[in-house]
């Protein structure tokens, strides 16, 4: 039995799923205006796991990730540009082609990462037929209202509205930030659909019975999941700064146009923070994963360190924590290489890596059988090979590039180790930093320890 954290009810519950062997799940994806940071790929990580798990345990997944390319403001409220329009001021280009580059960023990140392109990854722009009839029938149903600068949902007319962050209407509506718009009638209301502004014309803008415009960021997610999953589905997943505003307003979309709840679990990962505080472009600490591999770290170094803790927990990032994860990954890969190509399953082993795994996604007590099974000296290396295997279906830190594959090393790659070698204990510093870029030229790369040099392939 899978057991998760559901953080509508605040429990770890068992997964019941709706369809047996069956599981949808929907993943709040990027909005591509920008490169996405460290900290939005433990999000992405995270629902890929997930995926995974479910996989492992027999489930037939429809994974379904949206890409927000219209809608999403600035201040992921209502007021503020359209983060699109502000990318296209910053880097003079349409905003169809500040979305087209960001997606293709964003999917090529996602394979340094290896994480598996979800079933459908649907764009808010190819489905605002969708969305607008969805605020129609909230509209019919009494939930709207029109203000100068849109349409929005009344927060008042649902009574559960607070739910999922565990607060009543009152609460949330103490703890609300001020807007500019003195129109809406709580400040918990949310835009439906904006008008575009009378003296211009966006590149992104669509007529509606409402007048011209575009929805706004929160209706998109209640349309696409419904579309591909139905309602209710069975997962949603997302970072827990969506909670309180985003993933709220999704609930009470679905609830008041369809009566019908939008899914039965939700689950939500924990912010990856920054040497214990949190990532702030002012700080400059805000990294992308190209600023990881221009450090020389492989992206999947990353993947291995969120693993170190539960995703539903902090996380704090530094550099000398993910230099460690970077050389856990390259010990294992080294360690895998001399044993033998894979035969049988140590199925003993891989029941208890999955009730680990089952039980709330504990990904740091994954890690340690995985390193119990690497460190075994009495399971003969193919039986050790395929289980390691079995156990990266999950982990997906493509271990099947390293077992039983020993590491060729050319002659000219040897002897320039060698050379640097030479100059180290020389203490010619400078000469030394040349012969490592050369060696890195090569397709290689070197670690220096205490235990001597070692030699791997560059990522």
């Amino acid at each position: 039995m899978i057991q998760l954290t559901n953080t509508l009810t605040r429990k770890k519950e068992d997964f019941n799923p709706i369809k047996k062997g069956e599981v949808g799940i929907y993943s709040c994806g990027p909005t591509v205006y920008g490169t996405p940071h460290i900290g939005n790929w433990r999000s992405f990580i995270y629902s890929d796991v997930i995926r995974r798990v479910f996989e492992l345990n027999g489930f037939k997944v429809n994974q379904v990730m949206n890409i927000t390319d219209v809608g999403h403001l600035v201040g992921d409220g209502d007021d503020g540009e359209d983060k699109m329009i502000t990318a296209m001021r910053r880097e003079g280009k349409t905003a169809y082609e500040i979305a087209d580059m960001y997606t293709s960023e964003f999917l090529r990140d996602m394979k340094r990462l290896n994480i598996k392109t979800p079933d459908e990854m649907p764009k808010a722009t190819e489905h605002i037929a969708e969305q607008i009839e969805m605020i129609q029938e909230l509209e019919k149903k009494g939930y709207t209202y029109k203000t100068s600068d849109g349409i929005y949902f009344d927060t008042a007319k649902l009574d559960s509205y607070g739910r999922l962050g565990g607060q009543s209407l009152e609460e949330k509506e103490a703890g609300a930030r001020v807007e500019v718009n003195p129109e809406k009638r709580q400040a918990t209301d949310f835009a439906l659909w904006k008008f575009s502004p009378k003296d211009q014309k966006r590149d992104m803008e669509w007529k509606s019975p409402w007048g011209t415009g575009f929805p706004g960021w929160h209706i998109e997610c209640s349309a696409m999941s419904e579309k591909y999953l139905g309602a209710p589905f069975d997962i949603h997943t997302g970072g827990i700064d969506h909670i309180p505003v985003h993933h709220e307003n999704e609930i009470a979309q679905t609830l008041g146009a369809r009566g019908s709840h939008l899914a039965n679990y939700w689950l939500h990962n924990a912010f990856l923070n920054v040497d214990g505080g949190k990532m702030s472009k002012s700080l400059g600490n805000v990294y992308t994963i190209q600023d990881l591999i221009d450090k020389g770290i492989d992206p999947l170094a990353l993947r291995y360190f969120t693993f170190s803790a539960r995703f539903n927990t902090p996380l704090n990032f530094t550099w000398k924590s993910l230099a460690a994860a970077q050389n856990a990954l390259n010990n294992l890969r080294s360690i895998v290489r001399n044993w033998d190509r894979a035969t049988n399953v140590d199925q003993e082993a891989l029941d208890a890596f999955t009730a680990r795994l089952n039980d709330d996604l504990d990904l740091p007590g994954a890690l340690a059988k995985l390193w119990t099974v690497v460190k075994d000296e009495h399971t003969e290396p193919g039986m050790k090979s395929a289980t390691v295997l079995a156990f990266d279906a999950v982990l997906g830190l493509n271990l099947d590039k390293y077992v039983a594959e020993p590491l060729d090393v050319p002659l000219v790659v040897r002897e320039l180790v060698e050379q640097r070698e030479e100059a180290r204990k020389k203490k010619d510093w400078t000469e030394a930093d040349r012969l490592r870029v050369a060696i890195e030229a090569e397709g290689f790369t070197i670690d220096d320890s205490d235990e001597g040099v070692s030699i791997r392939e560059r990522h």
